[in-house]
């Protein structure tokens, strides 16, 4: 992979030292050093609260907050093959905390705030070709919400969680057909909470931490939902209580990075899920905490784009990280 020269002597291999445990319950796993971070040419602009998909080896950065702007239109294409970054077609309206996921060539974008402190939550849901550079409405969520969770399972789209309105969260659970354009209501979420990581991974949809309204309301909950019988298990819970998370499933384990927010610090907190073992572990910190970002796999990395590296929304970023285990 091309590297900028700008960045080529930013390379950055964290390993997490051992450490002792209190008797820590055997879900939890045993500390581990592994893995490599390293950076990419960053965006055009710092943003946060913006959501991440991927397809075709191209990243796409879309919505977010600014420092001039709160609800933002911007959709950025990362080139993973070139190491470059290009503006793309807008959002058709500006929109922050929303949730995407890519599928068969297109992204999805579902839902959103359009206001600030978590306001003006929306029930619209949009399909980008990146091919034809061009966006379509498509049938809209059965109720506004933002912050939500969203994951692609056996070629549909999950959103789980999520804050509606009058800011209240949610434990709504819908599923999107792209063969029949319509939603499903599916069982919800055994406990409400909004700035979650939901994740798929071997059949299953893993709904995992986030929080219950309030920044400091942060859980370890980890729920996994079983389409086959329509219902949600308690699953090993996540080793350290964050929101504002961000999920995917790499090398056979659930990753989830980050985080808001603790003595007023974001976390630099890296820990994986082992879906064959139902355990967890730390892996190599984050170069430095942040949250409202995103990740997507693309070949044999896991990247992280955008955020904020401060409380509510201060120190946004422009940097593309990348986290590689051999």
């Amino acid at each position: 992979m091309k590297v900028s020269a700008s960045d080529s002597s930013i390379f950055v291999s964290l390993m997490l030292a051992a450490c002792s445990m209190d008797a820590p319950p055997a879900s939890k796993g045993t500390a581990t050093s592994q893995g490599t971070w390293s950076k990419r040419s960053p965006m055009p602009i710092e943003i946060s609260e913006a959501t991440v998909a991927a397809v075709n080896n191209r990243i796409y950065v879309i919505g977010g907050s600014t420092a001039d702007r709160v609800d933002h239109q911007l959709n950025h294409e990362y080139d993973i093959a070139t190491d470059r970054w290009r503006a793309r077609a807008p959002l058709p309206r500006g929109m922050t905390h929303a949730a995407a996921a890519g599928l068969n060539s297109k992204i999805y974008v579902v839902g959103a705030f359009t206001a600030t402190g978590h306001g003006g939550a929306v029930n619209l849901v949009y399909e980008y070709d990146p091919g034809a550079d061009a966006w379509r409405t498509l049938a809209p969520l059965k109720n506004p919400r933002g912050s939500i969770g969203v994951t692609v399972l056996s070629g549909k789209i999950h959103a789980v969680g999520g804050r509606g309105v009058e800011k209240i969260t949610v434990t709504t659970h819908e599923v999107f057909d792209p063969a029949t354009g319509k939603w499903t209501e599916l069982a919800p979420l055994p406990r409400a909470r909004d700035h979650l990581a939901v994740v798929a991974a071997n059949g299953r949809v893993h709904a995992i931490g986030g929080r219950l309204g309030e920044t400091v309301q942060m859980v370890d909950q980890h729920d996994i939902y079983n389409p086959a019988t329509n219902r949600w298990e308690s699953g090993a819970p996540l080793p350290t209580a964050r929101s504002g998370i961000a999920g995917a499933f790499y090398q056979d384990k659930i990753f989830v990075a980050g985080g808001e927010c603790r003595n007023k610090q974001t976390y630099p907190e890296f820990e994986a899920y082992d879906v064959k073992t139902g355990r967890w572990a730390p892996f190599a910190p984050m170069p430095m905490g942040r949250h409202g970002f995103g990740g997507v796999v693309v070949g044999n990395n896991l990247y992280f784009a955008a955020g904020a590296t401060g409380c509510g929304g201060g120190g946004r970023t422009n940097e593309l990280l990348v986290f590689n285990l051999p």
